[in-house]
């Protein structure tokens, strides 16, 4: 099986389709490894437990989000050199973008080594949690350089075109962590610690072995793994971190924003807090399974921009919308006639039962948003605009995610079900000002960034 594919040519919504599953599969295993120790936890440790996970997970996030943005500046680059031609050009680009991710994930794993306390005080965690909380962002700090490589694997493995693959490692990595989590969580009752180490181990294992097969398929991968190849080569360096610093800025803000309103339930009491982090955790399938349309789409209109074929790129975008809107549908229904019996999965506490109708009929706001995002969000990707990129960012995860949630929740009094709202309804920040600039056609005199390579 061929690493790499082209989409310059065939049948789009079959090609989008069948590149989307695998994707989707992915997704939502990367999810399902972390969401496991949500749910051992909250039923061998308790609320308390769970909180801890819920809100120590998000910090982590934040971090695993700013590179998997730079991950995702290295897949532009590697779908439009591919589009253009310039093989040739790939040694340099993976070389340079696994240099720059291997310094992030240690200046993260840093922060979460050195500044855990102040991090967990400032995101005001309960009582209950903190230790629990304290535990689990140190020994995952721990395990960020593995984060960093495994998504940078994966981005590269997208912008040449397979989605099998990152399928496999994932697949792995859920293994490892689903039988750790039950060993140490559940039968040895190593409690929080357990489910960190769990999910360390987990990325470590899939890490290396990506690493392992790739290394074995160096020549079809297209970077030789010798020293001299990942050295930074400043040409790629600026690409990459002025495309990357956008889409991991826009990654940040959306997490950052997220422990904002953490900070703001969080002060609420545990029942609140755990009920976020569960609600939150199942949105984040939701989103991620649906995720998998837009990951599928970046690579192809990024080799058609590359190969300057317009036409071909807008119907891969209307085509993302049509599954985007299906996928939509399909999520909507299950969370009306289901969403209490999913959030009984991870948690016995009935006070989060009664808590989890509140957050359902707010975050059901945010569906369409998402169902617009996954075409227009890929095209912006993958065209390579930072600058909008970054606007779009702040609109979405500071001025609308953190304004709305204070407004709604405290300026209007509604307590809870506000600040779920005000989450919910920040998307659309993103969503409507990128579509309508993928309709205005403004693009189409854009200078790619294969013609800088």
């Amino acid at each position: 099986m061929k690493l790499t594919k082209d989409f310059t040519q065939g049948n789009i919504p079959r090609q989008l389709l069948m590149f989307t599953l695998p994707f989707m599969a992915s997704n939502a295993l990367q999810v399902f490894y972390s969401t496991i120790d949500m749910m051992i936890v909250g039923r061998f440790v308790g609320t308390a437990g769970l909180s801890a996970v819920a809100q120590s997970s998000q910090i982590v996030n934040f971090a695993t989000m700013v590179c998997l943005g730079v991950s995702n500046a290295g897949q532009v680059m590697v779908s439009q050199a591919i589009g253009a031609g310039k093989r040739d050009r790939l040694t340099p680009i993976i070389g340079t973008l696994f240099s720059i991710l291997v310094i992030l994930a240690l200046v993260f794993s840093g922060v979460f080594l050195g500044f855990c306390t102040p991090i967990l005080r400032l995101v005001q965690i309960p009582q209950e949690s903190f230790e629990m909380a304290k535990e689990y962002l140190v020994i995952c700090g721990y395990g960020m350089i593995f984060t960093a490589g495994y998504n940078m694997v994966s981005a590269v493995l997208r912008g040449m075109g397979d989605s099998k693959r990152p399928l496999l490692f994932i697949v792995i990595a859920s293994v490892t962590n689903l039988v750790l989590d039950i060993l140490f969580t559940g039968i040895l009752g190593f409690g929080v610690p357990g489910a960190a180490w769990a999910t360390v181990i987990g990325q470590a294992v899939s890490f290396l072995f990506s690493i392992y097969y790739l290394y074995r398929n160096k020549y079809e991968f297209g970077f030789d793994f010798r020293m001299e190849s990942f050295r930074m080569e400043k040409n790629y360096a600026r690409m990459i971190i002025s495309l990357g610093a956008p889409m991991a800025v826009q990654s940040g803000f959306i997490n950052l924003s997220m422990l904002f309103v953490n900070a703001i339930v969080n002060q609420v009491g545990v029942v609140a807090s755990a009920t976020f982090g569960v609600g939150c955790r199942i949105d984040d399938i939701v989103n991620k399974i649906s995720q998998g349309i837009q990951y599928a789409a970046v690579p192809m209109i990024s080799q058609n921009i590359a190969a300057n074929q317009k036409g071909r790129a807008k119907k891969v975008v209307y085509w993302a919308l049509v599954y985007s809107v299906v996928m939509t549908v399909f999520f909507m229904t299950l969370y009306i006639l289901f969403g209490k019996q999913l959030f009984m999965l991870f948690s016995d506490d009935l006070q989060v039962h009664e808590m989890s109708e509140t957050f359902i009929r707010a975050i059901l706001w945010m569906f369409p948003a998402f169902a617009v995002m996954r075409g227009s969000g890929a095209f912006i990707q993958g065209i390579g605009h930072a600058r909008l990129t970054m606007v779009l960012a702040m609109l979405d995860g500071v001025i609308l995610r953190i304004g709305l949630s204070w407004l709604l929740g405290i300026g209007f009094g509604w307590g809870f079900y506000g600040f779920v709202l005000g989450y919910a309804l920040a998307p659309y920040g993103y969503a409507v000002p990128s579509m309508v600039y993928f309709l205005s056609g403004r693009w189409e005199k854009r200078k790619t960034l294969a013609e800088e390579m």
